[in-house]
């Protein structure tokens, strides 16, 4: 499955919350992933620009757009920024691949 780690904020309002209720979030965003065939690999509380971080995997951007919009339309969060990301093997994979495409690829301004 395609791992994707999204940064995000926590709202003002959603802070406060927290902070009259302390919570782990890492169970709700787990449940949402699940309810759309992802998992959540690790969640952490993050400094400077972004608040948050999280690892899972979905079954495809389709289904990690669902979950994504879900938060997002709570109110509690907002900024999110989300990025594909490879392992190690897959990217070996489309260096391999890339090798084959190369040669034939012109570059802009015929470089």
């Amino acid at each position: 499955m395609p791992v994707y780690i999204t940064q995000g904020r926590y709202t003002r309002e959603a802070i406060k919350g927290m902070i009259v209720k302390p919570e782990d979030r890492a169970d709700q965003v787990a449940r949402l992933l699940s309810k759309v065939g992802g998992r959540l690999i690790g969640y952490y509380v993050t400094f400077g620009d972004y608040d948050f971080l999280l690892i899972a995997d979905a079954p495809n951007e389709q289904q990690m757009a669902a979950a994504l919009f879900a938060a997002g339309s709570g109110g509690g969060v907002t900024d999110l920024k989300t990025t594909v990301a490879l392992t190690s093997i897959e990217a070996k994979g489309a260096f391999a691949a890339a090798s084959d495409l190369a040669p034939s690829f012109k570059s802009a301004g015929g470089v």
